[in-house]
């Protein structure tokens, strides 16, 4: 039986700017070991433990994953999936408060938490696959939602699935491949002596990061497949995935029914914790049956 993966939910990554974003983070999973971590979720994760579920899938996966799941079930699926690392607690306060009248399934990405496999997925194809799993089978409206390294996987998900998805949310997301750069100590990190004493999770997501580019450049090229709803979310003051993201996502995303775009000032990269309100609105912007009327960018 896999061990679950305790690294705080607060120490999700999508894409360092950099070297130093990259040493950043680093950091941040080191502090957040000791207790001194970013804001998280205000409730404790144990408290979500009702709601675990596990479900086998088959290929590109080929894992049982573990995710939780709360809410109304026969509403719309609003499915939530972290960044790198990061589990499925880190969305406890939005799986114990879903939002009126819909299903919340929080996923434990494959490599992560308590789904399998042991080592690191590091395809989006593949980490879309385990998403898409998910999909409920009674034609429910699906709104996705992705912070950190999670935006690319429900864009994946969106661009693979153009009809299944009614809107997709990212958040903090990191899209631009041209802005993905590897420091010198993510190659460390590979070492086997390295390895073994690093956590399962920050293992996996060193191989995460150090594959992200060129899986960033074949989703580019898939990015106008979406014609979902797309919300944009990004803190201007974001260090570890930085608002020049977004520029690249509104260019790419042709085929959207629409793109609306929330840049929020002075906020960071941990919206879902630091931004609540932002958040769940713009969730319930993506649960609308039309495009929201709000401004291509706003400023708040």
């Amino acid at each position: 039986m896999l061990k679950p993966d305790n690294t705080p939910p607060t120490t999700q990554r999508g894409r360092p700017h950099g070297a130093p974003g990259r040493l950043l983070s680093a950091i941040t999973v080191a502090l957040a070991t000791m207790g001194c971590a970013p804001p998280g979720p205000v409730s404790p994760a144990a408290m979500t433990e009702p709601f675990r579920q596990s479900m086998r899938v088959g290929p590109p996966v080929n894992a049982t994953l573990s995710y939780l799941r709360s809410g109304d079930a026969l509403g719309p699926r609003l499915i939530l999936v972290h960044g790198t690392p990061g589990s499925a607690s880190s969305w406890t306060d939005y799986v114990l408060q879903p939002p009126a009248g819909v299903e919340v399934v929080a996923l434990d990405r494959p490599g992560f938490g308590r789904s399998e496999p042991e080592g690191a997925v590091t395809s989006l194809a593949a980490q879309a696959a385990a998403v898409a799993a998910l999909f409920p089978t009674d034609g429910r409206p699906v709104v996705l939602l992705g912070h950190s390294l999670g935006g690319p996987i429900v864009a994946q998900v969106a661009a693979e699935h153009p009809h299944a998805v009614a809107a997709v949310v990212l958040l903090s997301a990191s899209l631009d491949p041209a802005l993905e750069e590897i420091h010198p100590m993510q190659h460390v990190g590979l070492w086997w002596p390295v390895r073994a004493m690093l956590p399962r999770a920050m293992r996996n997501a060193n191989a995460e990061l150090m594959d992200l580019k060129p899986e960033l450049e074949r989703l580019a090229t898939l990015l106008p497949q979406i014609k979902a709803r797309v919300l944009i979310v990004h803190g201007d003051k974001d260090d570890l995935v930085p608002v020049a993201n977004v520029p690249f996502m509104q260019a790419r995303l042709t085929g959207a029914h629409c793109v609306s775009t929330d840049i929020l000032e002075g906020q960071n990269h941990f919206l879902p914790w630091n931004a609540v309100d932002q958040v769940r609105a713009a969730i319930q912007r993506a649960l609308e049956p039309v495009c929201a009327a709000t401004p291509v960018a706003t400023q708040r």
